[in-house]
């Protein structure tokens, strides 16, 4: 019981110290606040448009779409990581693997650029 303990008390340790910053970074916002903001600062703001308008105003598609491609690129890193991580027990196959897997993806990142998904009027 007193191993497991001694094993765990860095994780412990880390956990307080977060918590710590968490609850100081918290506590200093609301000490060091701006109390009278305006009215603009007070404004609604969602994807780009005020909140004035008919809220089932139609808007760009584009809104969307940069946001499918950044879930696509995001999920590509969340890939390499664990595969960076045990790199060295893979080997060749694992190497060649990921070398399909990001040349697909880069291919895709081709593909939207060229259709101009990525252009911004």
């Amino acid at each position: 019981m007193e191993d497991l303990l001694r094993d765990y008390l860095p994780i412990v340790v880390f956990i307080g110290i977060g918590a710590v910053i968490a609850i100081a970074l918290m506590a200093s916002s609301f000490l060091i606040a701006y109390r009278n903001p305006d009215p603009e600062k007070l404004s609604a703001y969602e994807c780009g448009f005020n909140a004035f308008d008919d809220a089932r105003m139609k808007f760009d598609v584009r809104f969307y779409l940069v946001a499918i491609l950044f879930i696509i690129f995001d999920l590509e890193v969340a890939f390499l990581f664990p595969w960076a991580i045990t790199f060295g027990d893979l080997g060749w196959y694992g190497f060649w693997s990921m070398m399909l897997f990001l040349g697909v993806l880069t291919v895709g990142f081709i593909y939207e650029w060229k259709k101009g998904a990525l252009e911004w009027d």
